[in-house]
């Protein structure tokens, strides 16, 4: 498990003084009006970097107004100044930056030397501005458009050895000529590079083109921390295979970033998605940067971006992110320009308008800064995790003859249990099945599951003797093939015999399933009802009839069919849902947040996980963080587009202050989307209880 993975130390965040803990428009909660805003970046100059070492950045994406990707052809440093000090003030410590390739490396073996010089300078103005940068060598792709030099003729990028060798020695070349800079603070190698290696290379061949560009920037002297900028898309981030797999890639980085600009069509789902593909790359034990995230004006208004970027900032940082570099710094005013000229929504991602005048998803990233700094961020963690979600080993392994999409049906399904855990303030870490399942939780949670290793059952009984508690939802799947379950020992496992007939599924005909309770079970009292609307197509929105074979029935169906099962072994127990609730859910918009929280919350409550803060509102997620000197730190995150006031429910022996400050006697109050930080005082004496 690996919510720990990535510690936040030694942070970058400028200025001085304490800031409103609830900082920003939405903001609620606690502390004194916010300092200055200072350099303070980490990471800087020639330091050695060591493997999974955390890296802390905020800042963003470059491009000067001047010119966006052509900017070092029309390169004004008086402007480029100007831009870098608003970033700073604004208290941004970083860029990301890039050597547009055509024009830095315009014959196979030379640098163009006046394009060398400009960008020396921009390294300078970083230095007298106070902040650092990360060059990235291969651009190649960029806002929608691909460009080549055009000495290429086609070659492939990653299995030429003469144009590999190309790319390694212009990555050395750059990092020979700027490496020793103190403005310097990592390498990349690319931007997207799927998109503009193509995405149909073996993975076995990315590797090595990896490690190659890898070798060659160490070999330089770059001993800054590297990565590759591929995004963070492959099979085990998205279920589909781009070549790009973090299991190969993680040995040879020394921090992850993902590259997240969501489309869904459920806003907790939204505010949730940069979070979850920070979940997933944390697995693989580097530290997460999330490289690219942001919107462009021309899709989002400027009230609305701001409560994105909060929530963005806020879950991200909750999941174990330890950096932001937002998409990107400027507007710009470039409508013949490609790739602007084809997509024009790219011209409105900054941070700031064309004119320079800040957008409000600056002052947002000004408010999470100041928020950092009050609770000394840099030397905080995450809190323990008391459940761990299962990420089947499908999603992450191309096996033969399987069904192209189960991972993606993973990754969306997961990632609405995810979602659901959150708004049940269920501190959840993610164990990838093909790791290990290891047994430090109190809960393990498989949602909606059509396939494991048949070896993982056997794996889950021993977690449940044991004392655990291991819930289980039923799936068919969403093809014809093989529909059904795939695991070994379900009637066994779970206390039961099903009753499925070869070939067919059992489909739900209710708009809406109810479950009614029987007993009562977490916080579930007898007689108690849970709605959850049916969705997915025709192999998916089935059920699983069984009958009870040593389970005892928790709850049934509107039809009065088993729903809920739990068969006790050991010390602990294994429950089955026959309704794939995760799926109906993922498969639904608008849905956030549903009974599948109340069903978490109860399944909590009954293997007896910490959670020293709750809500009463299932809108508004709690989460903490601990500081290096045991301090913890709880955050509430509103889901809700109004003010609410929520009663924190807390373990015994707690209560909450403001950071630095009063105790919080009373209720809290969010703003539309808000955040609250304070500061959470005592000693627990076991898990808060819901109301």
């Amino acid at each position: 498990m690996h919510r720990n993975a990535a510690k936040i130390t030694a942070g970058p965040w400028g200025g001085a003084g304490a800031a409103g803990a609830g900082t920003g428009t939405g903001g609620g909660g606690t502390g004194a009006g916010g300092g200055g805003t200072g350099a303070g970046a980490a990471g800087g100059g020639t330091r050695d970097a060591a493997a999974g070492e955390p890296v802390n950045w905020l800042g963003a994406n470059f491009w000067s107004r001047t010119g966006g990707p052509l900017m070092w052809r029309s390169y004004d440093g008086g402007t480029v100044s100007e831009e870098l000090g608003v970033l700073r003030d604004h208290g941004l410590t970083m860029t990301r930056s890039f050597f547009y390739w055509p024009d830095f490396m315009p014959e196979p073996d030379r640098i163009d030397e006046q394009m060398a010089a400009r960008f020396a300078d921009f390294l300078d103005r970083h230095t007298a501005a106070g902040l650092t940068t990360i060059p990235t060598f291969l651009i190649g792709h960029m806002s929608g458009e691909n460009w080549d030099p055009a000495w290429r003729n086609g070659r492939h990028l990653y299995s030429d050895v003469w144009l590999v060798g190309r790319q390694a020695w212009f990555a050395g070349e750059m990092v020979r000529r700027f490496g020793a800079h103190p403005a310097v603070c990592g390498w990349l190698v690319s931007n997207e590079m799927p998109l503009y290696g193509g995405q149909d290379t073996p993975h076995e061949v990315v590797a090595a083109w990896a490690q190659i560009i890898r070798d060659a920037v160490r070999a330089a002297g770059g001993r800054q921390p590297f990565s590759l900028g591929d995004g963070a898309w492959g099979i085990e981030n998205s279920g589909v295979d781009n070549g790009f797999r973090l299991a190969d890639i993680a040995p040879l980085c020394d921090f992850l970033g993902p590259h997240c600009y969501p489309m869904q069509d459920d806003p907790i789902r939204q505010h949730y998605a940069a979070a979850w593909k920070c979940e997933l790359a944390g697995t693989f034990g580097r530290p997460v940067v999330l490289e690219e995230f942001g919107a462009s004006s021309d899709h989002v208004s400027g009230e609305n971006a701001a409560h994105y970027y909060r929530q963005v900032l806020a879950n991200s940082l909750l999941a174990g992110a330890t950096g932001w570099i937002a998409w990107n710094n400027t507007d710009f005013d470039a409508p013949r320009q490609d790739p602007y000229r084809h997509h024009a929504f790219e011209l409105h991602f900054g941070l700031t308008g064309a004119d320079g005048h800040p957008k409000p998803q600056l002052d947002e990233m000004k408010s999470f800064a100041r928020t950092l700094r009050a609770i000394d961020a840099a030397h905080c963690g995450r809190a323990p995790a008391g459940a761990a979600l299962i990420v089947p080993s499908y999603l992450g392994t191309g096996y033969p003859f399987t069904d192209p999409g189960l991972g993606p049906y993973l990754e969306q399904t997961l990632a609405q249990a995810y979602v659901s855990a959150r708004l049940a303030d269920l501190p959840v870490a993610l164990a990838r099945e093909s790791e290990g399942i290891g047994g430090d939780a109190r809960l393990y949670l498989l949602p909606s599951l059509k396939q494991l290793l048949a070896t993982t059952p056997g794996r889950l009984e021993e977690l449940a003797r044991g004392g655990a508690c291991v819930y289980f939802s039923y799936s068919a799947g969403t093809s014809a093939w093989h529909r059904g379950p795939s695991y070994d020992g379900l009637e066994t496992a779970f206390g039961v015999r099903h009753q499925l007939t070869y070939g067919l599924v059992d489909p739900i005909e209710d708009g809406e399933v109810t479950f009614t309770v029987t007993r009562d079970f977490g916080t579930l009292a007898a007689g108690r009802r849970l709605t959850f609307r049916s969705a997915g197509n025709e192999h998916s929105r089935s059920y699983l009839p069984v009958r009870p074979d040593g389970a005892d029935v928790i709850a049934v169906d509107g039809h009065g069919r088993p729903a809920l099962l739990e068969r006790k072994t050991g010390t602990g127990s294994l429950v089955l849902c026959t309704y794939p609730v995760e799926h109906m859910a993922a498969a639904t918009a608008r849905v956030n947040p549903d009974d599948t929280v109340t069903l978490y919350d109860a399944l909590a409550v009954h293997a007896g996980v910490d959670r020293p803060v709750l809500t009463d509102d299932p809108r508004v997620a709690a989460d903490v963080l601990v500081h290096a000197d045991g301090t913890r730190f709880a955050w509430l995150v509103s889901h809700a587009s109004e003010p609410v006031a929520v009663k924190p429910i807390l373990a015994a022996g707690l209560h909450l202050a403001e950071v630095g400050g009063d105790p919080v006697e009373e209720s809290v109050s969010l703003g539309p989307f808000g955040t609250g930080v304070f500061q959470l005082i005592g000693t627990d004496h076991g898990p808060a209880e819901p109301a």
